[in-house]
């Protein structure tokens, strides 16, 4: 069996749905009530007191560890998680850490997930690591204005970094999860280009087919509405890469391409897949 943390999200929903689909016995768990794919098993359990856990691993082979906003913060212990995982007899774990990790090693967040990170590679597990960038959905923050409003409103419009489809990163977990030869890997995950918030706002416009604005905010404004959703301290480790990115934040990777034998995929064909959400 399969344990799919945070298995209701943009990660997790395609991981199980994939993992499920290839004829894998998937328990999936969020922290609410959802509705899974049929055959799938649903645990509700909070991350944040890790032996919640406990029940959902029983009889697991392998477990996808995805942390959410708030065990990120500060008096967070998610290496308990990890341990429950080896105590319950789990042979192998994929974490989803993050890029900023190599790119940016020095900001609060990023000490503990690389802490994480080295908790799974001392754990005596099979493991693999994943490293996204951003995310090609974090554009769904913009959903409600462009239906009503037909604008995205973002800050540092004409910065890019090559945001992934978390498709993308579901199918390489999925890969990562039952393939013996991804063990020991560490994946850094982007899409196949550099792609701005303006250009974002044309290609959502196209999936749409309605002419969509662009609408520039301030640094201020844009941490105001990303900290009613993430701890402060995450809005502002987030912007600081989205206004400055560095050169290896604009790098694009390889390894989506290696692990699936195909390219990822672009933002514009996240667009066209979730247009439903901006209409």
């Amino acid at each position: 069996m399969i344990v799919v943390t945070g298995a209701t999200g943009n990660i997790g929903t395609p991981l199980t749905r994939e993992l499920a689909e290839a004829g894998h016995r998937v328990t999936a768990v969020s922290r609410h009530a959802a509705t899974v794919p049929d055959g799938v098993h649903h645990r509700v359990a909070d991350l944040g007191a890790p032996a919640g856990l406990r029940p959902a691993l029983e009889g697991a082979k392998a477990l996808f560890l995805l942390l959410s906003g708030d065990l990120h913060a500060t008096g967070a212990n998610p290496a308990d998680l990890v341990r429950e995982a080896v105590d319950s007899g789990v042979r192998r774990i994929v974490l989803l850490s993050t890029l900023g990790v190599v790119t940016r090693p020095f900001g609060t967040t990023r000490v503990a997930m690389r802490a994480l990170e080295d908790t799974v590679r001392d754990s005596g597990l099979d493991w693999a690591v994943l490293r996204p960038g951003g995310f090609a959905s974090n554009a769904l923050w913009w959903a409600d204005s462009v239906r009503t409003e037909r604008v995205v409103a973002a800050p540092f419009g004409d910065t890019g970094v090559p945001v992934v489809d978390p498709a993308d990163i579901a199918a390489v977990a999925a890969a990562c999860l039952v393939d013996d030869r991804h063990t020991g890997a560490v994946y850094e995950l982007t899409g196949p280009e550099v792609i701005t918030p303006r250009g974002q706002a044309e290609a959502l416009a196209a999936a749409v087919g309605a002419p969509v604005r662009f609408h520039e905010l301030t640094r201020a404004e844009a941490r105001a509405g990303m900290a009613q959703s993430m701890p402060v301290e995450l809005a502002d480790d987030t912007l600081d890469i989205l206004g400055a990115p560095n050169e290896a934040e604009q790098r694009v990777s390889p390894d989506v391409e290696r692990v699936l034998g195909r390219a990822p995929h672009t933002f514009a064909e996240w667009a066209a897949r979730n247009a439903a959400a901006f209409r």
